[in-house]
């Protein structure tokens, strides 16, 4: 390497240590951008061919290295709809593309981000800071079905009611009941005796229909104990309470030939208006067979129906009584435990907030005490997420060295209420600025030195 080239190979230098420079002061300055993936540098050395006894270090050249990988720290926010992802992924977006007919149109590519500083605009949009519209599945409030895909819209209409359709009901019923009339000594269906009765209410085998009126609902409550009461709903949102007692209307003999099974009855009552004496019942239909060992042998199914249901007037149709496998069980006990009761109804609610939980979906909050999933979230993962080229506002554009996306988690976690940070740590920058500082000034000084023994080159002419 002559003289001349060395000048050349400083000014190579030069120009890494300012690629270099332009990265750090990049990273610097977007050290509170959220989302931000930082840009450090690879310096390569290019080396003329020569023979190895000739071979000179030769000059540089500077590559951009990609961070997409490395994550930032997860920050917390008081922003429901801010979300992160802990672990690998981007979020899919879309940018606006123009308004027609008071209508927000977007553009047809996907592109991918870290940044998840989504907040709902003025048309329920979730938008985050850089301008990128949040995609995924809307799903429908009431069926709970995919209605379309693209930028996630919230609504703010009103959640229509929802009649009651299935109560989900788990318990323990007791072995030996402690009701009014209960004697050990007595055979047979002790715990609700066919005598005193117009009309016999048990229903021992199968299904059936039966009712107690309200004259003899004394001594149904007499032989009876608690059962699950809960407010169910009509189709017009309206609230009905509906109380319910369990009689057992035959004890099982495991010695008979062939051996009979306990058997409990289902009770609601038709009139909460008025006390428990004062209204008539009606038996469910079903008969629950109990082995010895306590566990439901009859009906097989993990549910049943309960046809007509009408309390104070009201038809609320048929409701489902779901209890699900081992849901329910006849152990030592007096009382009836409950396990799970809930109900699938609800009356009309006004949104009251958004959030995102951990499964990915937009949740909307209602007046009327329901949480509701409106969207899912899609996120995609990468082969080679370095191999994305990096796009205005923190958005990525897929190429054929990241890969097709792939849709799912994967074992990335989303974490509503939080936003990722930049990876970019400032104590490093400014070592690597020093770094190239010096670095720089080196090159300088090779240039100079070049420079002074050129003159010198000249000047032995003189």
């Amino acid at each position: 390497m002559d003289v001349f080239t060395a000048m050349q190979t400083a000014v190579s230098g030069l120009k890494a240590q300012a690629f270099s420079l332009e990265n750090i002061s990049g990273n610097i300055a977007n050290s509170q951008t959220t989302g931000f993936k930082r840009v450090d540098t690879n310096f390569v050395d290019l080396v003329a061919e020569q023979a190895p006894n000739r071979q000179v270090a030769g000059s540089v050249m500077a590559n951009s290295r990609l961070t997409t990988t490395i994550q930032g720290n997860i920050n917390a926010t008081e922003v429901p709809t801010n979300i992160a992802l802990n672990g690998e992924g981007f979020f899919v977006v879309q940018t606006k593309s123009g308004d027609a007919n008071n209508q927000t149109t977007f553009s047809s590519n996907n592109l991918y981000t870290r940044r998840g500083d989504f907040a709902p605009d003025k048309d329920g949009y979730l938008k985050n800071g850089g301008g990128a519209y949040l995609t995924g599945t809307s799903l429908d409030p009431v069926t709970g079905r995919a209605t379309s895909e693209g930028p996630i819209q919230i609504s703010t209409s009103t959640l229509p009611a929802k009649a009651t359709t299935t109560i989900n009901y788990s318990a323990n019923l007791p072995k030996t009941p402690a009701t009014t009339n209960y004697s050990s000594t007595v055979a047979g269906s002790e715990l609700l005796p066919a005598t005193g009765f117009a009309t016999d209410p048990r229903i021992t085998t199968g299904t059936g229909a039966a009712t107690v009126p309200a004259t003899e609902a004394s001594k149904l409550l007499a032989n009876s104990i608690d059962g699950p009461s809960l407010t169910a709903y009509t189709t017009s949102g309206a609230p009905v309470t509906i109380n319910t007692v369990w009689a057992k209307v035959q004890n099982g003999n495991a010695s008979a030939t062939p051996a009979t099974n306990d058997v409990w009855n289902l009770f609601y009552q038709n009139n909460n208006a008025v006390t428990d004496t004062a209204s008539a019942w009606t038996n469910a239909g079903t008969a629950f067979e109990f082995n010895s060992s306590g566990q439901l042998v009859t009906p097989a199914a993990t549910s049943v129906s309960v046809p007509n249901v009408t309390v104070n007037g009201i038809n609320l149709g048929a409701i489902s009584v779901a209890y699900g496998a081992g849901g329910l069980t006849a152990y030592t006990a007096t009382e009836a435990t409950t396990r799970t009761l809930t109900q699938d109804g609800y009356s009309a609610g006004q949104l009251n907030s958004v959030s995102v939980n951990s499964d990915g979906e937009v949740v909307g909050s209602y007046s009327n005490g329901n949480s509701i999933a409106l969207a899912k979230i899609k996120v995609v993962q990468f082969t080679n997420p370095d191999g994305l080229k990096a796009d205005s506002s923190g958005n990525y554009l897929q190429t054929l060295d990241s890969g097709a996306p792939r849709v799912g988690l994967n074992g990335t976690t989303i974490e509503g209420s939080n936003i990722e940070q930049s990876n970019t740590d400032i104590a490093s920058e400014f070592s690597k600025m020093i770094v190239t500082q010096q670095a720089y000034s080196a090159n300088t000084k090779v240039i100079s030195t070049a420079q002074d023994m050129m003159s010198a080159l000249i000047n032995i002419i003189r």
